[in-house]
């Protein structure tokens, strides 16, 4: 192939002497190479699909920070931010440039921030061509084969799942690594294919780069209204976060992860990333649509080996099925990437105790308490050794992701609601009529409707009454909703044991918010369920 760019060097980066560079490829110079690197297959319609071997998730117990002079005072340190010296970090380094010479590699120089005065640009460099074709669709890129020439980059991630650390001499957890230096703007991963990866690693340095500008990093959903009213949605994996920010009546902004500055929100990426697990036409037509597209990278969906068909129903590898697609796939997608200041807030759970309400209204001070809580539930099944429904609370809906004190981000939310008087809402997305196993999963017609009624107004006037329990204000009526719906109690054939469930989750709230008390302000601590 003829599409390598002889006159690049990687030599500012440390690598020297590759065997060919490959810089800014489009899609379908990228598809080319990775089939003919054996890297994916080409599946019916035209999806690129690629396995990502034994790590098909995230691996958060294998990343560090650099624990360095210009960042360190600023580091939320512990189970999340794991600190790594710089000479352990420089040791890796030099084993992985050392591991890179005589290899071709790819580069994608691209900009993560939809709104130019916040941009950051990016450099990507990875061993594996559908790694670059995954960063070229998730991040912000240009034509293909073209250079940017206000593109300098101000941050850098060399992707090598070849690459493996020795603990003993790294001071990695394993071989897997996913290794931020702040001070060196480097981000270092291997030994892990998943791509993810990448994408992650980018959003953790924006977590830490924007409040230094007073811009609140988010890990949300965005979209707009016909009326030009902007949403957004918070919540962790399996509460629909993608699915229902992705709404036939309303443009998207994005579905994963956005800016809130004093101009408005924008979204950090150009691309989607979804599950796709038992993904149907019938029940989100939209995503489904963009796994029969060129130009959507499928990781560890089954592929039939002689048709070449999908198999969207089979988790046989992993229940982290995913497709990464650009944003314009989606027909009601905005171009700009960007929106006005949120009108609404929706903060979603996946409650599989089946207590908390469908949908619910929260004071200001109730927004901050359930932001720094993050709830949501693991049921049996999922992971190992849970047998029975877990909470599982990820302040902002996104701490693998926090690298400053989840109050800093928390103080920039609130003072943003309060200033441009934003509604919020706790939307729960999981369980009614008894907890996972006895009860059923809520309905996705009916959260659609109560979101629809939520952004359009309709439950402004209507009459609420107050969950005591769980300190939230219900309404008593909704659009299309069944009134019997919204009041979780009165769906259990055992109020009694509704009672006891009720009271066990408002007790694990109070136990995990202890964490933020000494910093949390007096109305914001007592805001929560309680106990």
């Amino acid at each position: 192939m003829q599409d390598a760019a002889p006159t690049f060097s990687l030599a500012p980066h440390g690598i020297t002497e590759p065997r060919n560079v490959y810089r800014n490829l489009g899609t379908a110079a990228l598809y080319e190479h990775a089939i003919r690197r054996s890297e994916g297959v080409l599946a019916e319609h035209g999806p690129l699909v690629c396995l990502t071997g034994v790590h098909t998730g995230r691996s958060p117990n294998d990343r560090f920070l650099v624990r360095e002079p210009s960042s360190e005072g600023n580091v939320w340190w512990g189970p999340v931010n794991k600190a790594i010296e710089p000479g352990q970090f420089e040791a890796v380094k030099q084993k992985m440039l050392a591991s890179l010479r005589g290899r071709d590699l790819f580069v994608q120089d691209c900009y993560a921030g939809a709104d130019r005065e916040y941009r950051l640009p990016v450099r990507i460099i990875t061993e594996l061509a559908w790694h670059s074709l995954f960063a070229r669709t998730m991040f912000l890129s240009g034509p293909a084969g073209a250079v940017d020439p206000e593109h300098a980059p101000e941050f850098t991630v060399i992707n090598s799942p070849s690459m493996v650390a020795d603990p003993a001499v790294h001071g990695t957890r394993s071989g897997v690594f996913i290794l931020v230096n702040l001070a060196e703007r480097l981000v270092l991963v291997g030994g892990t294919s998943y791509a993810g990866e990448t994408k992650k690693s980018i959003f953790s340095v924006m977590n830490y780069l924007l409040p230094l500008r007073n811009v609140l990093p988010m890990h949300c959903s965005a979209n707009i209204g016909a009326a030009g009213d902007t949403a957004l949605f918070f919540g962790l994996s399996g509460t629909g976060k993608t699915t229902l920010s992705s709404d036939p009546l309303r443009r998207l902004i994005g579905d994963d992860e956005h800016g809130w500055s004093e101009r408005g929100v924008f979204n950090f990426e150009g691309g989607c990333y979804a599950k796709t697990i038992k993904l149907s036409a019938e029940a989100e037509p939209e995503i489904y649509a963009t796994t029969r597209r060129f130009g959507t990278v499928l990781e560890n969906v089954v592929v039939d080996p002689q048709t070449r068909r999908l198999d969207l129903d089979d988790g046989s590898l992993t229940e982290n099925t995913r497709g990464a697609y650009p944003i314009s796939f989606i027909d009601n997608w905005v171009p700009s990437g960007q929106g006005g200041h949120p009108a609404n807030i929706v903060m979603l759970t996946a409650d599989a105790f089946g207590v908390l309400p469908p949908i619910s209204r929260l004071s200001s001070a109730g927004a901050m308490y359930h932001f720094l809580a993050g709830y949501t539930a693991k049921v049996a099944g999922t992971e190992k050794g849970v047998t029975e429904p877990q909470a599982t609370f990820s302040t902002c809906f996104g701490a693998p992701f926090m690298v400053w004190h989840p109050t800093v981000y928390a103080k920039l939310l609130g003072e943003r609601i309060a200033t441009h008087r934003s509604k919020v809402w706790l939307i729960n997305t999981g369980w009614t009529g008894g907890a996972y196993g006895v009860g059923h999963r809520m309905p996705i017609g009916h959260t659609r409707a109560m979101i629809t009624a939520a952004l359009s107004g309709a439950l402004d006037d209507v009459a609420y009454e107050t969950d005591t329990r769980f300190n939230v204000d219900v309404p008593l009526s909704c659009p299309d909703v069944p009134a019997g719906v919204l009041t979780p109690r009165a769906t259990w054939d055992n109020t009694a044991d509704y009672d006891a469930q009720a009271g066990k989750l408002a007790g694990m709230f109070a136990e995990n918010f202890k964490r933020f008390e000494a910093e949390a302000a007096d109305d914001i601590r007592t805001a929560g369920p309680r106990a």
